[in-house]
């Protein structure tokens, strides 16, 4: 009889378990459903912009900005600078009957410059003009044959060096790059020939009163058109720049019918120089500037005045 009771209770004490079992199990998911994904409504307003912004800062991680490549953009302002130049260049003219000549070393090319940035269209940074005025020289100086012992000459002279103060305005254009530019000029340029000496040199003879004297039928005005190529290195607020330029005069050295009415003669000079010169940036070449950094300061303390009055 006791051993009927234990195996009645067993039983029933089974039964208990499995329906219990059943129950929790049916209150269990059948499956994980993945995280449905939030959707970001369209912001409006002050309130959705600092939502946005939220947003932004919860979703660029350290760890996800780490494995991003940036790279610095460098922003050039329209800044402006002075600078000072000296160059050397070599120098002789187109003659009209052509003529043998060598060229002349020209020891002196100084001048005072200033350039002018500026974006074209309001945003490509490559342009700007450039104007100065510059103390040189040019001249020539006929080939001396030595077989025949004698050199062509005009008045006597078998060589000459002119003293010219030239104002040159061009159009600049650069591209900057890390602590470099690269440049490119072209433009015209004004002047006026101040002085002139004359060498007789082995075969020639000039007057006393020619060796430091112009004729009546030399030109004083020169004007012509110039241009070249130059690179530089940027240490703000110092540039250093080397440059390599052409210029060529359209202004002949004398008036073309001097010697005959019938038969005009030309003499066009050519100058070929290398210089080097020190910039001095007069405003900020890149970042913002005082003028810039005096209205964010202005609209900190003041709001943003432009509106008033409207």
């Amino acid at each position: 009889m006791k051993k009927t009771i234990i195996i009645i209770l067993t039983l029933l004490m089974n039964l208990g378990l499995s329906a219990q079992e059943k129950k929790l199990a049916s209150d269990v998911p059948s499956k994980i459903d993945a995280p449905k994904p939030v959707k970001v409504r369209k912001m409006k307003g002050a309130e959705d912009k600092v939502t946005a912004k939220m947003v932004m800062e919860d979703t660029l991680t350290n760890e996800y900005l780490d494995t991003l490549n940036l790279k610095r953009k460098l922003d050039i302002n329209d800044y402006s600078m002075i600078g000072v130049h000296y160059g050397v260049g070599l120098s002789q003219v187109m003659w009209n009957p052509s003529q043998k000549q060598d060229m002349v070393f020209m020891p002196y090319n100084i001048g005072v410059t200033y350039t002018k940035y500026g974006k074209m269209f309001g945003y490509m940074p490559y342009f700007g003009f450039q104007a100065g005025i510059l103390y040189t020289q040019e001249g020539y100086q006929f080939e001396y044959n030595e077989e025949k012992d004698y050199t062509y000459k005009i008045e006597g002279a078998e060589k000459a060096v002119i003293d010219v103060i030239e104002v040159p305005v061009m159009a600049h254009m650069h591209i900057d790059f890390w602590n470099m530019k690269v440049t490119a000029n072209i433009g015209c340029y004004a002047g006026y020939r101040l002085a002139i000496e004359r060498f007789a040199g082995k075969t020639g003879h000039v007057k006393d009163e020619l060796i430091h004297s112009f004729k009546d039928t030399d030109r004083r005005m020169d004007y012509g058109i110039k241009g070249g190529l130059g690179f530089g290195f940027v240490f703000d607020p110092i540039e250093i720049h080397f440059q390599a330029m052409y210029k060529h005069s359209l202004s002949s050295l004398y008036e073309p019918d001097h010697y005959s009415e019938y038969y005009y003669r030309f003499a066009y000079p050519s100058n070929i120089i290398i210089s080097a010169g020190i910039h001095f940036q007069l405003t900020k070449r890149t970042g913002q500037t005082k003028a810039e950094l005096k209205k964010m300061a202005k609209e900190m303390v003041y709001g943003n005045t432009g509106s008033k009055g409207r």
